[in-house]
């Protein structure tokens, strides 16, 4: 029996499945203006919509409004992807959805806060106050996590749910002639998971890259580094980390 998933009324057990070599028949099709199957793409790429919305937190009465919202997102990506840069639509289609659905959120202040989470921001603020009084004004993770007996992950996740949602694309600092966005000071664990690194295909990649590229790009897709990681672990700058990352993915 088929893996079935229905959300918003889209049952993907249904949904037709396109091969690498198919998708790419027909976004060479749809990018030469022959729309035939353009519909049909979109509708087997609706999986991939649905993979996204299950990672945000809304209530319950979004979901519709997410899920189309997401399609959106999918439609934005079709139109303006050129296959001739040589980059798999998914791995083109996946930040322009979560941007359209993440806007939405923001907009409508449709993103919920778990209370097991406030909960937890609350002993955070009130263990920084008591720690600062015991003469430790800026304590680290690790050190509140040791305090309150909670892990370093909680610690993080609590705190991030309770900040004011900020775009991946602003600069996380600026020095000079050197600037990293905010996405790549942040590592993603995520992309450990099997299922993400087959998702981007960088494996079939790989082979195509040079001995440098492909280790800045084990280290960011596999491992989940941020740049600044990889600038200590490779001893060349930030600034040429993401230079080399920039010219492996245009491969």
């Amino acid at each position: 029996m088929a893996y079935r998933v229905n959300i918003t009324g889209v049952d993907t057990s249904r949904l037709p499945k396109l091969s690498k070599q198919e998708s790419e028949k027909i976004l060479e099709e749809i990018a030469s203006g022959d729309d035939t199957h353009r519909d049909y793409f979109l509708t087997a790429n609706l999986r991939l919509v649905l993979s996204i919305v299950h990672r945000f937190n809304y209530s319950r009465e979004l979901a519709d409004d997410v899920f189309q919202v997401g399609c959106l997102g999918l439609v934005k990506a079709l139109n303006n992807f050129d296959p001739r840069h040589k980059v798999m639509f998914s791995t083109y289609a996946v930040p322009m959805i979560i941007g359209e659905i993440r806007r939405y959120l923001r907009e409508t202040n449709g993103i919920k806060v778990s209370r097991v989470l406030r909960d937890t921001a609350y002993k955070i603020m009130q263990a920084r106050e008591n720690m600062a009084l015991e003469d430790r004004p800026d304590p680290s993770f690790a050190e509140i996590a040791q305090y309150l007996g909670i892990s370093e992950a909680e610690i993080a996740c609590s705190l991030d749910a309770m900040a004011d949602p900020v775009s991946l694309d602003e600069p996380a600092y600026s020095d000079g002639d050197e600037s990293a966005l905010l996405k790549d000071q942040i590592a993603d664990p995520s992309v450990k998971e099997e299922k993400w690194v087959e998702y981007l295909s960088l494996s079939n990649a790989m082979a195509t890259l040079s001995d440098r590229e492909r280790d800045v790009i084990r280290y960011r897709y596999y491992d989940g580094k941020t740049q600044t990681e990889i600038s200590t672990l490779t001893g060349v700058s930030q600034a040429q980390v993401s230079r080399i990352e920039s010219a492996a993915l245009a491969h």
